[in-house]
């Protein structure tokens, strides 16, 4: 037993530095702490534990995508802690993000006791099952009272807590920790329980070689697609870029999948397919036996009705142990397997049979593919005012190896989809895509810049920059850098593409064009940072490139008009829909 003298306060530290230190044991390496009264033990106990980083925060909603952001970049799990009350409801949006593109956060919420609950205490609601569904685990933590087991309690949790976040698929696991006052005080803190409890991963477990063979027997041969989704760590580019060239398939790679740029083998990659099946005629050309679905579901309108409309369409998804990612309802097979093995399994299946569909279907693909991203090029080249769909153009160009590309929601990472195209350089493309919300973007990419990785880059919207705003702070607390192409609009350029656009007239500018009029040159002066406007039609590589060497926050602004906006995209379809009516009207295709 603990000795009867000691203080409950010291109780309470030597029981919370216990659980801590097993955290540091198990590699845990990085905090965002936003700072509240409650939290005082587990803050001391953080910042008091060698081997832990802590991360200072003003807003909790901000922490909680900072963590996300840097949990991501660093593939490991990310803790985070708050004081009491409605700071652990403002981790809720990160916790959701969390958990819907599968990314290991460890959620320490300070709490009142037991008998301050319900009965009208300040400060004081519901925690312990605040995050509902969206963490893996809520662990409701006893109050300290010195004894041994519960030491040795809090020793096991924290190992279990952090296992469970990194099982696959990984998600957040929230720990409830209520504290009694006295918070802290002068008494000599009691030692830690030495940290002990090894947290155990399991290895992802391989597919089957017999599994791999009777996929192989049904798809080798037949008009294929690879489609490759989201995913939070990206998708294993070599493998799937060897399997694809094994079956003669084209892979239709999002940015976000993390097979658009990078140092495998590009030939197959389509990266035009969203304009590509807004060609009605090019979807029924290229109507497919089977698609290989790796990552989540499809991100582009056009694609999932291409991915859905012919019957009798194969859709094999393949995902991790646990995972379920059919949102249409569509698969006819899921297939549970680490993706990397899986592919080289199948890759080594298909080859010994010696089937391979023949070089007409991927041509198609190719040809068209090459077609259509000329068409863009041409038509973007051809407005003499800024166009939207041009910002990942010239970010294709700017960025340097080594970068991290954080995208936002909305219309970002939709003309992102059609307009990036296919890189040979190691640029990660990221973004929020499990919940979609904009916001917790900016702090999203402070938190990937605190990994220190490389250059960190956010592509975002003006309403998701200001629903943010908190989030910039961060940058010249901890010295962090980071480059922002903003594409102001001034409003929801989003739904100028959808039906409310002409369906509600009357109302559609207040509710949903949703002016703002905002001068975002004040909000990076607030925060230390360095403002350039670009006003030119094209050319922006050269501003891009100088910005992302600079250290500090530097935000380049581009101002859109949101009707005219639809109208330049309009103009960039028909120009594609041209150039693929020529490859499909060309000898080649005909004869296919």
């Amino acid at each position: 037993m603990t000795p009867s003298h000691a203080s409950p306060t010291a109780h309470a530290d030597q029981y919370v530095r216990t659980f801590i230190a097993q955290l540091r044991a198990s590699g845990l390496r990085h905090i965002a702490i936003a700072p509240g009264s409650r939290s005082t033990p587990l803050t001391l106990a953080i910042v008091r534990e060698p081997g832990i980083t802590p991360w200072l925060h003003l807003d909790e909603r901000s922490a909680g995508y900072f963590a996300l952001g840097l949990a991501r970049q660093l593939r490991e799990p990310v803790g985070l802690v708050c004081t009491s009350g409605t700071a652990a409801a403002n981790f809720a949006p990160a916790v959701f993000e969390a958990s819907l593109s599968r990314v290991p956060l460890i959620v320490l919420t300070a709490d009142r006791p037991p008998e301050l609950r319900d009965v009208g205490a300040n400060q004081t609601i519901d925690q312990s099952r605040v995050y509902g569904t969206h963490v893996k685990q809520a662990f409701e933590m006893p109050v300290a009272d010195g004894t041994d087991v519960l030491l040795r309690l809090a020793r096991s949790t924290a190992a279990r807590a952090l296992a469970l976040a990194c099982e696959q698929p990984p998600a957040p696991v929230h720990i409830n920790f209520p504290f009694r006052e006295p918070l802290t005080d002068a008494t000599p803190p009691l030692p830690a329980l030495a940290p002990e409890v090894a947290s155990m991963v399991p290895p992802p477990a391989a597919l089957a070689r017999e599994v791999a063979e009777g996929l192989a027997r049904e798809i080798a041969g037949k008009h294929g697609v690879i489609y490759c989704g989201p995913e939070p760590y990206g998708l294993p580019a070599h493998e799937i870029a060897s399997l694809a060239a094994a079956l003669g398939w084209p892979v239709l790679a999002e940015p976000l999948s993390g097979l658009r740029a990078g140092t495998h083998v590009l030939d197959g990659v389509i990266d035009a397919y969203d304009p590509l099946f807004r060609t009605a005629r090019f979807a029924q050309a290229a109507a497919a036996d089977v698609v290989l679905r790796f990552g989540a579901a499809a991100t582009s309108r056009p694609a999932l009705g291409f991915l859905a409309s012919r019957e009798g369409l194969r859709e094999i998804v393949v995902d991790v142990a646990g995972g379920w990612r059919d949102p249409e309802g569509t698969a006819q097979t899921m297939v549970h397997a680490d993706p990397g093995l899986f592919c080289v399994t199948l890759c080594d299946a298909v080859a010994s049979m010696g089937v391979r569909t023949e070089a007409g279907w991927l041509v198609l693909w190719r040809e068209a593919n090459a077609a259509a991203r000329e068409a863009l090029l041409a038509a973007a080249d051809a407005m003499d005012e800024p166009f939207e769909g041009r910002a990942p153009m010239e970010l294709a160009e700017a960025l340097p190896d080594g970068t991290t590309l954080v995208v936002g929601n909305s219309m970002p990472v939709r003309d992102m989809e059609s307009f990036y195209p296919a890189v040979g350089r190691e640029v990660r493309i990221v973004g929020t895509r499990g919940a979609s919300g904009i916001d917790g973007v900016v702090s999203t990419a402070v938190g990937a810049a605190a990994a220190k990785q490389g250059p960190v880059v956010l592509l975002i919207g003006d309403l998701s920059f200001f629903h943010d705003l908190n989030g910039l702070w961060a940058l010249r607390r901890h010295g962090l850098s980071l480059t922002v192409l903003l594409v102001n609009n001034d409003g929801g350029g989003i739904f100028h593409f959808l039906p409310q656009a002409q369906d509600a007239l009357q109302e559609f500018e207040t509710w949903f064009g949703t002016p703002h009029g905002l001068d975002f040159t004040h909000a990076v002066a607030l925060h230390g940072g360095r403002y350039e406007r670009i006003e030119a039609a094209r050319g922006w590589a050269t501003s891009i490139a100088s910005a992302v060497q600079r250290e500090g926050l530097n935000v380049l602004e581009v101002r859109t008009d949101r009707v005219r906006n639809v109208a330049q995209h309009r103009e960039v379809w028909a120009r594609v829909e041209e150039a693929v009516a020529r490859v499909l009207d060309a000898p080649r295709a005909a004869a296919r």
